[in-house]
């Protein structure tokens, strides 16, 4: 029997890689592991080719220089923005976002759109409601980008928004207001 899954279209988040830099391959190749959409920002397009990957869509590049089957989307403003507003259009649910850096203003603006993760070299950022909880093991440190009024359980802060789970177990985040972005190491 295979061991291979069929998925249906936009069942599994999209990839858009801003930019690749130094992204472990390994957690790279995980994320496309069930055969996402792949979207790539025109700058790191000839890296993702010599990886051996099928682009779906390339954002602002040439339609000249593309894979067979790639979709060309063009506008003048940050690639970053283009290729979310495409997946929002599309009525995709979630993206993965792989990037050098977590800037809240390139992506607070999309939290209540599309369920959106970022990735950088070291981190992993994702946003959450109020009300969320999850199971930490005791040590792991974590950070949080937007509202300052935050309630939680199981945690101590140990510097400005940065916090430890104080023993395993739930963290509960309680707040008003708009999503915020919890940024834990990966």
């Amino acid at each position: 029997m295979s061991s291979h899954h069929i998925v249906k279209e936009k069942q599994e988040p999209a990839l858009y890689i801003d930019e690749l830099g130094d992204f472990d391959e390994e957690l790279l190749g995980q994320l496309l592991e069930w055969s996402p959409t792949l979207l790539v920002n025109a700058e790191g397009y000839d890296k993702v080719l010599s990886l051996g990957l099928k682009v779906d869509v390339l954002v602002n590049g040439d339609p000249q220089n593309t894979q067979e089957n790639t979709k060309v989307i063009q506008a003048k403003f940050e690639p970053l923005i283009v290729a979310i507003n495409y997946l929002v259009a599309e009525k995709y649910p979630a993206v993965n976002v792989i990037t050098n850096t977590f800037e809240i203003e390139r992506f607070g603006c999309f939290s209540d759109k599309i369920n959106l993760v970022v990735f950088t070299a070291k981190s992993k950022h994702y946003t959450i409601k109020s009300g969320f909880s999850v199971w930490k093991p005791a040590g792991i440190e974590f950070q949080i980008f937007g509202n300052a009024d935050v309630e939680m359980s199981n945690v101590k802060e140990i510097n400005e928004r940065i916090f430890e789970v104080e023993k395993d177990g739930f963290v509960i985040f309680n707040f008003a207001g708009k999503s915020i972005f919890i940024s834990e190491p990966i």
